[in-house]
């Protein structure tokens, strides 16, 4: 991961009450942003995201709503 980039998009954000804080929110901007639509030379400079979708049109990428 290019550090710039995580500084940019997510430490300017503001300041963290606590390391665990800090981590969690590092953890969830890469697994829950970055990784997924990152493009990657691998699969053809797609994100993983949208390669997916390519190979599999019809999966569902949202998890079904739960009824109150």
């Amino acid at each position: 991961m290019e550090t710039p980039f995580l500084e940019c998009e997510l430490l300017d954000r503001g300041r963290f009450e606590t390391q665990a804080e800090a981590k969690m929110a590092i953890f969830d901007f890469i697994e829950g942003w970055y990784n997924p639509h990152r493009r990657h030379s691998s699969i053809g400079y797609l994100s993983p995201v949208n390669y997916e979708r390519r190979i599999c049109p019809t999966l569902n990428p949202q998890p079904p709503q739960c009824r109150a």
